[in-house]
């Protein structure tokens, strides 16, 4: 019988068949010994990077293991070459094993975790219909989304249909713990969040192939507890339509965020109600450093010589003119052929000859361009060091200060603005360079070279013969003894970015000679080959000072050879039997791929092969694997020396040369662990977690060295501590140019002891390189400060990161090992990111494969959370001069998201452990609390009220008369000819118009159609489907002369019958209409084939059409009993998809009209523009109710028309001189972007808006004050005054509770704490306070409206500037929900609600919404304080997360300010996973650099975590035709997987 191995037995099993390749280290010491050629894995793999051209074959030594298959010849040919050697010779075999095998058994610890893989666009899936969502109230104006697309819905096997049943409670609401404002009306959190539990265990059960059944999609449920309004369920006892693609990953994502965090959020207190973010403490068991406090190192005094130039000068003059045959610099061509020899006498008349030139030949207006300690940049490029010795000495000479720097190729150059910066700020304003480069650089149109971003304007002056003169015989350049005026200033780039120059003065440029001809045992006339750049660092210290100072003659090789030929610089040596070789681990590591063809190479001529950043963790690796190969070929492992170096103190120490008697190289395997907390431990168990460094020698001749704490006070630190290491002596640079704040801190460091005294007189210059001075004096460097990434308190080394990554897999995958790791800072801590280039040939399950490994190898090794793993396409990332990347602009890309990435995974859940702890809801004041008079808990009672409407005597006619009906009768005679309505088309002329007489003839029409053809009763409900119009007020009318209840229903949308139709059908179905009257052409559409695909066109109610009635008048016009009676239904789809109708009595209908009049100071004398739809709220009652009402003139304007004549509107008002006009946020929007930059134009067609007083956006929402201010910002030019803009407020239970009006204040903004208000308070602050966020007064109160501010829970009143549910109290009203079952009773409570103490007699009805009033300094009509209303948000759309609610604009802002590219965006909550949907307005490159952006400033600004982010195309968020998202509709639709994006990230 099979069976499964357990994890035991295979850890076992494994470990035995691997000891013998694991190498065992033995004592608990520091473990030094004499160069051992063991590799440690991590070093090994750092070498990968960036390979030359030349060996993109896969590396053989990668080959034995992993059986990487390939076809090259190459590989194939090395692989068995490679099995032909003796398995004694020790080759890389066992290293690339040791070092993958390290990774492999940290992976090894994970169980194979099942992480959900990120779903990118295939453009060929089909595209689903979302006919199975919430319905949309589809009068999109913008925006023909792409929800339209009509393929028929699949059903997907799988276990869907189960699913839907687990969680069908939270498929309207818009979180699975959204608290409701309305008891009973949610299923509660407790409940939802119980079903994701069960859902989670369930997705994990299940495998069962059951199909998901469509039933049709408008089947209507009764209304039941759970559901306080007609939802549109998708399916008949199914809540949200689910496809396995998204389903399973969002599952997949909770499963794996179900595993504990590591570090346990500890408990901590909330100030007030300040989120307190959780400090990390420190580990009480963290290593601490016991060692005692290290004294200062000295180094051997520097040797006195008797025959000593006195300065670098005098040494090229003497050997220039004693030795002028003898040979200085060879350098190469790209085949690695000699193309020139200079000699020191040819440097030495060519360097005067442009110190002449320099000093006497260039002038502007007769004065000379330079003087002495003027600074020149030298722009030479790396293949011509033989110019840039001439230019450089040329400079010396002419006491000027050369500032070398990097040939800029293009005028975008990573960093290469940085370097402009420099050359700004040390006023250069020549630059020398060679005829070939000063040729290959970009010109602008004049011929001259063009000036680069941020480089000062520069003259080029090409040092080639031709262009310098030679000087008379009587001129010789003044050779002073070295002094302390600035010699040379050498470039270096910070971790930031920001490049500084460093000064080295002439003493310390000689004092450095002098130091490295000591320790390194220069003597005259030697040879030495150099790999390095001779512009800055080792290869200009060693390349082109020293060798002067010792008429040594130089072999330089340059990178481009070195890409072609890695192999280039090992043969020269063997050529010129070279006694000194600089280089660097990498070129060690290319030449060792490329040995193999090599046989007759000898290295015995080396005395000394300096490695320059021995500095590095892994070069002890390429040291190791360097001398394996080459020891056959004479190479003495003594002669290895590896040396630490950086820009501010130059050499700081250098592995001393066999001969002179120092003692033995060193090593030492460290704990990572004891590392990441600064202290050195020496590690004997962890085998996977250690770091191999290798000592670099003793400190130089001369310095004085010591190693003090990193932050704060230069403390000395203990002898088993890691520091900065720190170096006194004369030959360090001396300052950062022109930088006094940064060079006091680095160059003039004081290192004290515990007690606080200074260690010495002298001060110290700090290096940047992180490491300990071990056994023997040898100093050890673990790290650089700019790699240094501390995170929750523990230090890491970018490098050490780069080589876990690379171990896993690496040439498999990674591009030429091109990987860069920093760290950004997100929300008060350090945050790891990781990028990668990744091979062209990597397929997208590669790509993730790689990535969850790497993140685990990481976790594993360095115990610490990556943020973020991105991907970039091959040869994509900046590159350094000489090859590398460019970090800090890598860094600089993503933080601006212009990375591009083609594959990201964030980890926010594992890494971000210092969030605010959830809030646990404290218990409100209760009913005991004493109210005194209007005070509740010491503040005055948060209510307020308009007008009262009984004590305003006006000649309002119209009040006589209690319905609709008698008052456009009354006007019908009174004044037949006065023009109520004028309806423009998109062309701005009138299309229809009606007058008084008209519109009542009309209606009597309809109304003998209705009793006649439509053989109706009274009380029947008829549904209205009209595009905005007069038919549709005309039949409006015609309906209540019959005696029916009107119901307004917005027409489906020919080009979209799919997503618009099943909406009217559901509201003609819910609304129980008995007939429908509409116009011709759409009832065709109702009755078409495409409208058969939609829905059930058998089961339409009798329908008429209205377009040529007979001229025929009622026998009587219908009198209700009384004016409770009902006479009109609103429909209107909520943004959470619930479809709700309220009952609107006459009394309510004329009490809204007479309100809006007396607000609005409407006569009949007025005229108003109006750019609404007329299908429910206030746009119905201003486009239909109002006119007939106040005998205004309305001009409608159908914001469909604008779609293809944006200035429609603003055209209207401005010719008809409007006073007063209305529109929703839709309009004003395109009217932003549409006439933004027209509006010079729209002057010149004459179009003003000084006319306008008001102009008000009908919302339900709270106030968008950034549009309504740049609405106003933009048509300023045009006359509108900045007051006029103003928004209304209205709901479910009253269409209009504020409104601007013509009279009172202007509406008033003030500043509350976004944190504040998460707790459910309000706290006003200062404009620009961190936090802040502006609300604007949602316009005046109504007349005869009341406005209470009550706690949702309680139902108790609450105080001035509180927040709570805003409940009100008005003649105008709704009476309630209309429902199929008119199961009133459920929802009495949002209609019929009382106080639960204080005033318990007044009726309120509940608007669900959050907001609070706020008494202000401002007078009113009436002379009174005025209270301003401000509205925060719907209940309905908060969600709730973490305990805190948060309203989804907000998150919606932030994430809209994080990037230029996203144009919209929308959040939900699923399953407690926030959603963050954005539309990317850019090329689909851009999709995944949103990822991070968007992620972290979602963590920043609210202190949560993004589940997952879905990038759309523009236009795919489905908004109403009140310009309010449809948050739950797009839920619905990315559940469904119909949103087709172009990128889904889910977040680990």
């Amino acid at each position: 019988m099979p069976c499964d191995i357990t994890q035991k037995g295979y850890e076992k099993k494994r470990s035995k068949l691997l000891a013998p390749y694991i190498p065992q280290i033995q004592g608990k010491t520091l473990g030094l010994s004499c160069c051992t050629h063991r590799l440690c894995w991590r070093e090994y793999a750092l070498l990968l990077i960036d390979l030359p051209t030349c060996l993109l074959g896969v590396d053989p030594s990668l080959q034995i293991e992993n059986r990487i298959q390939t076809s090259s010849q190459a590989g194939l040919a090395s692989s068995k070459q490679n099995k032909s050697r003796p398995n004694n010779s020790r080759d890389e075999r066992f290293r690339s094993d040791l070092h993958t095998e390290a990774v492999q058994a940290a992976l090894a610890k994970y169980k194979e975790r099942k992480m959900p893989m990120p779903s990118k666009r295939r453009s060929v899936l089909v595209q689903s219909s979302v006919e199975a969502c919430t319905p949309p109230d589809e009068g999109s104006l913008r925006r023909q989304g792409r929800l339209a697309a009509s393929a028929p819905h699949q059903a997907h096997p799988g276990v869907e249909h189960w699913f839907n049943r687990v969680i069908q409670g939270s498929s309207t609401s818009s979180s699975a713990s959204s608290t409701s404002s309305h008891p009973g009306g949610r299923p509660h959190a407790a409940a939802a969040a119980s079903a994701a539990a069960m859902l989670a265990d369930l997705m994990a059960l299940t495998s069962i192939g059951c199909r998901n059944v469509l039933a049709p999609c408008l089947s209507y449920s009764p209304i039941s507890a759970n559901c306080p309004l007609p939802t549109l369920p998708p399916y008949p006892s199914a809540g949200v339509p689910v496809n396995s693609r998204v389903s399973s990953k969002i599952q997949q994502l909770l499963n794996t965020l179900k595993r504990p965090k590591r570090p346990p959020l500890r408990e901590f207190f909330l100030d007030d109600f300040e989120e307190l973010l959780d400090v990390q403490q420190p580990d009480p068991n963290q290593p601490k450093p016991e060692g005692v406090q290290m004294r200062p190192l000295e180094g051997e005094p520097l040797g006195v010589v008797t025959n000593w130039p006195p300065s670098l000068l005098a040494a090229l003059q003497r050997w220039g003119t004693t030795q002028p045959k003898s040979p200085c610099l060879t350098a190469l061509d790209n085949a690695g052929k000699v193309i020139y020899t200079l000699t020191y006498g040819k440097l030495w008349t060519r360097s005067q000859k442009l110190a002449y030139t320099l000093l006497n030949k260039l002038s502007s207006r007769n004065e000379p361009l330079l003087r002495p300690g003027d600074r020149v940049a030298l722009v030479f490029p790396n293949n011509d060091p033989v110019m840039f010795m001439v230019a450089f000495y040329g400079c010396l000479l002419a006491e000027l200060v050369p500032v070398p720097i990097e040939v800029p190729l293009t005028r975008k150059d990573a960093g290469s603005q940085q370097i402009g910066f420099l050359l700004g700020s040390c006023g250069v304003t020549l630059a020398l360079t060679t005829d070939a480069c000063q040729k290959g650089l970009p010109k602008a149109q004049t011929g001259e070279v063009v000036t680069f971003k941020g480089w000062p304007r520069l003259l080029w002056f090409v040092t080639d013969g031709k262009h310098v003169v030679k000087p008379p015989k009587e001129w010789h350049p003044p050779l002073r003894d070295a002094t302390n005026e600035t010699a040379y200033i050498e470039y270096k780039t910070s971790k930031e970015g920001s490049t500084m120059g460093i000064t080295v003065s002439h003493e310390a440029m000689l004092a450095h000679c002098h130091a490295l001809t000591q320790a390194c045992g220069y003597t005259e006339g030697e040879t030495i080959t150099n790999v390095l750049d001779f512009k800055r660092d080792a290869g200009l210290w060693h390349g082109v000072l020293t060798s002067i100072m010792n008429r040594m003659h130089v072999i330089s090789i340059p990178y481009s050879l070195m890409k072609v030929n890695p192999l280039s610089w090992i043969q020269k040596v063997h050529t010129f039997k070279a006694r000194v070789a600089v280089v660097k681990s990498r070129d060690m590591h290319w030449s060792l791929l490329a040995q193999r063809d090599q046989r007759d190479i000898s290295l015995s001529s080396l005395r000394m092969l300096i490695v320059a950043d021995g500095a590095n963790p892994w070069s002890i690796s390429s040291c190791d694997a360097f001398l394996n190969v080459f020891q056959s070929r004479g190479l003495r492992p003594e002669v290895i020396c590896p040396s630490a170096s950086s820009a501010e103190a130059m050499t700081v120490a250098i592995r001393r040369p066999p001969e002179m008697g120092v003692p033995p190289p060193g090593k030492a395997v460290l704990s990572m662990s004891g590392l990441s907390h600064g202290v050195i431990r020496v590690d004997t168990e962890e085998k996977l977690s250690v770091l191999t460094v290798q000592d670099v020698g003793q400190v130089m001749p001369g310095a004085l060295v010591c190693v003090v704490r990193v932050e704060g006070t230069p403390y000395l630190c203990h002898t088993d501590e890691v520091g900065e290491i720190c170096v006194s002596s004369g030959s360090t640079g001396i300052s950062y140019f022109g930088l006094p704040g940064m060079t006091k801190n680095v160059f003039e460091t004081i290192p004290v002891t515990v007690l606080g005294a200074p260690i010495s007189d002298r001060p110290f210059t700090r290096t940047s390189l992180l490491g300990f001075i071990g056994p023997d004096n040898l100093v050890f460097v673990v790290g650089k400060l700019d790699g240094l990434m501390v995170v929750s308190g523990r230090r890491h080394n970018a490098d050490d990161v780069v080589a876990t990554a690379l171990a896993v897999e690496p040439m498999k995958f990674v591009y030429r090992g091109r990987i860069a790791v920093f760290s950004v800072s997100v929300l008060h801590d350090e945050r790891i990111v990781v990028v990668a280039e990744q091979r062209p040939d990597a397929s997208e399950e590669d790509s993730f494969q790689w990535m969850s490994r790497v993140l685990q190898a990481i976790d594993s090794i360095h115990q610490v959370g990556v943020y973020c793993l991105a991907l970039v396409p091959a040869n994509t990332l900046p590159k350094a001069p000489l090859g590398g990347i460019h970090i800090s602009e890598t860094k600089q890309r993503f933080l601006e998201g212009a990375l591009h990435p083609c594959n990201v995974l964030m980890c926010p859940h594992t890494c971000v452990t210092n969030l605010p702890k959830p809030r646990q809801k404290q218990p409100e004041v209760g009913p005991a609390s004493m109210i005194v008079g209007n005070l509740v808990a010491g503040k005055r009672i948060a209510q307020a009220c308009g007008r009262d409407v009984t004590q305003l005597e006006d000649n309002d006619q119209a009040r006589k008369f209690l319905y609709m009906q008698d008052v456009l009768q009354w006007r019908a005679q009174a004044t037949p000819d006065h023009t109520l309505f004028l309806l423009l088309n998109a062309k701005g002329t009138v299309a229809s118009s009606a007058s008084c007489l008209q519109l009542h003839k009309r209606a009597e029409r309809v109304a003998v159609a209705l009793m006649e053809k439509g053989r109706l009763n009274t009380g029947d409900h008829v549904a209205l489907v009209y595009p905005p119009g007069i038919d549709l007020i005309a039949t409006f009318y015609g309906c209540l002369y019959a005696g029916c209840v009107p119901v307004t229903v917005r027409p489906p949308h020919p080009q979209n019958l799919a997503t618009t139709l099943p909406t009217v059908k559901m509201i003609v179905e819910v609304s129980k209409s008995v007939c429908i009257l509409t116009t011709q052409a759409i009832m065709k559409l109702l009755k078409s084939k495409e409208a058969m695909a939609a829905v059930d066109v058998k089961t339409w109610p009798t329908v008429l059409d209205t377009d040529d009635l007979p001229r025929k008048k009622p026998p009587q016009i219908y009198k209700p009993p009384t004016p409770e009676m009902l006479a009109y239904l609103d429909f209107s789809v909520s943004t959470t998809g619930i479809l709700a109708g309220v009952k609107m009595s006459h009394a309510a209908t004329s009490a809204l009209c007479r309100s809006i009049k007396l607000q609005c100071e409407l006569y009949p004398s007025r005229q108003i523009a109006i750019c609404l739809d007329p299908y429910c709220g206030l746009g119905f009652a201003l486009w239909c109710l109002c006119s007939v009402y106040s005998g205004h003139q309305s001009i409608l304007v159908p914001p469909l028309e604008l779609e293809s004549n944006v200035s429609l509107w603003l055209g209207a008002v401005s010719h008809y001189k409007v006073r007063v006009t209305f529109c929703s946020y839709s309009v004003m929007e395109m009217c932003t972007k549409g006439l933004g930059s027209q509006t010079e134009a729209l002057r010149m067609r004459n179009i003003s808006l000084s006319c306008v007083r008001t102009c008000m956006v009908v919302a339900e929402e709270r106030p968008r004050i950034a549009l309504t201010q740049s609405f106003s910002k933009i048509f300023k030019d045009l006359g509108l005054s900045p007051r006029a803009v103003s928004t209304t407020f209205g709901c479910r239970v009253n269409v209009a509770i504020c409104l601007q009006g013509t009279a009172g204040p202007d509406p008033t903004t003030v500043y509350v704490d976004m944190r504040a208000l998460r707790h459910d308070r309000v706290r006003l602050v200062e404009r620009g306070s961190p936090h802040s966020l502006p609300l604007m007064e949602s316009g005046k109160i109504l007349p005869g409206v009341k406005v209470i501010i009550a706690n949702p829970e309680t139902k108790g009143p609450l105080g001035d500037s509180h927040l709570g549910e805003i409940w009100v109290s008005s003649p105008h009203n709704a009476t309630g929900y209309y429902t199929v079952y008119g199961e009133e009773a459920l929802h009495a409570d949002h209609f019929n609600t009382k106080l639960s103490f204080g005033d318990t007699q007044t009726v309120w009805a509940r608007t669900g919404y959050l907001g609070f009033l706020r008494r202000t300094e401002l007078t009113d009509a009436s002379g009174e304080r005025h209270d301003a209303l401000y509205v925060v948000g719907s209940l309905d759309e908060t969600l709730e997360l973490r305990g805190m609610r948060y309203h989804p604009i907000d998150i919606e802002t932030s994430v809209i300010r994080s990037h230029k590219s996203i144009a919209e965006c929308a959040v939900f909550t699923w399953t407690n996973l926030l959603v963050v949907v954005v539309e990317l307005e850019g090329s689909e490159q851009e999709a995944l650099d949103l990822v991070p952006l968007v992620t972290s400033v979602v963590l920043e600004e609210h202190y949560l975590i993004v589940g997952v982010v879905v990038v759309v195309d523009p236009g795919v968020i489905p908004i109403n035709s009140r310009g309010e998202k449809q948050r739950m509709h797009l839920r619905d639709g990315f559940l469904a997987d119909q949103l087709d994006p172009i990128y889904v990230a889910y977040n680990m």
